[in-house]
């Protein structure tokens, strides 16, 4: 006795949808697979459940871009605008300029040599050169600036102790000049002068 007919129709009860949902799920997901593999048919499935849960399978020789490209070529649809288009164009060109600049970066560190030819070894070395000329330039202008503060700073310490060693001469010459003043003088004039002097110089 074959098995009966079953009304297409949503099934309300929740466990029940479910349980059909992952049943039918990989059933159809399985025909995806095996047409694409028996037929060399090039398949893109995509399945959203209820719950906003992605199931998806796309035949290995391809991918879903190129199979949405070649629908939207093929059947006349636009499945997107021109702004969208674009921003894809702006991200190609994005990806393969960063593709590029790490090639570029290989090739500073001396990596990946072997494909370049002799012209393109010889734009290395300029690059490197030029390189090597800017940071030694860098360096070189870091080394001035370090020296000049150096040398301002020596200059402010040279001040400082000339104005130090002129104070110094100042108080031996006051210093001669009551020594002076004191042996000239009688023994009482010195004991009144000396104390007298040393009171004046001191004020």
């Amino acid at each position: 006795m074959g098995r009966g007919k079953i009304e297409i129709k949503r099934i309300e009860n929740a466990s029940n949808r479910q349980v059909t949902f992952s049943k039918r799920k990989q059933g159809i997901l399985k025909k995806a697979r095996e047409i694409s593999v028996l037929c060399d048919a090039q398949v893109s499935l995509l399945l959203f459940s209820s719950a906003g849960k992605l199931n998806e399978y796309c035949s290995p020789s391809t991918n879903l871009k190129e199979l949405l490209t070649r629908y939207q070529k093929t059947s006349g649809k636009k499945l997107w605008d021109a702004r969208h288009e674009y921003l894809n164009t702006e991200l190609d060109r994005i990806r393969k300029e960063n593709e590029n600049m790490q090639i570029e970066l290989r090739h500073l560190m001396g990596e990946d040599l072997s494909s370049l030819s002799i012209v393109e070894l010889r734009n290395l070395e300029d690059s490197l050169q030029f390189g090597y000329d800017h940071v030694r330039m860098k360096q070189t202008e870091c080394l001035n600036n370090d020296i000049e503060i150096l040398r301002k700073n020596v200059h402010c310490k040279f001040l400082f102790l000339f104005d130090q060693e002129r104070m110094l001469e100042e108080e031996n010459r006051q210093l001669k000049y009551i020594l002076v003043d004191h042996a000239n003088c009688s023994e009482e004039e010195r004991h009144q002068g000396f104390f007298t002097t040393i009171r004046r110089c001191a004020a």
